[in-house]
């Protein structure tokens, strides 16, 4: 069984990066459950206020877990981030390892 990667690319609406940016830094630090072996935020180069949350989880049962173990206040700030984002600009990719070094 090899690693996922689950990704999520979205564009939020101008004006709103520092309350982007404060809910992405505490969902940072909520966000650890057991499987999860990064998370990392990238801006889309040369398309500002484009990003991309990317997740690699050590296996596919961590992944499959992963919505399992989200607390109230993970749901609440999913919910603001949903809020932030241009209308039907997110796109979620999820993709599982099949050849490993």
């Amino acid at each position: 069984m090899g690693k996922v990667i689950f990704s999520v690319q979205y564009e939020i609406n101008s004006g709103k990066r520092t309350e982007f940016f404060d809910i992405i830094n505490e969902l940072k630090n909520l966000v650890k459950p057991e499987g999860l072996e990064s998370y990392e935020l990238y801006e889309v180069k040369g398309k500002k206020n484009h990003f991309q949350e990317v997740y690699i989880f050590s296996s596919e049962e961590a992944y499959e877990n992963f919505d399992d173990n989200q607390s109230e206040r993970i749901n609440i700030l999913v919910g603001k981030l949903g809020e932030l984002t241009v209308n039907n600009s997110t796109k979620y990719t999820t993709l599982c390892q099949v050849i490993t070094n």
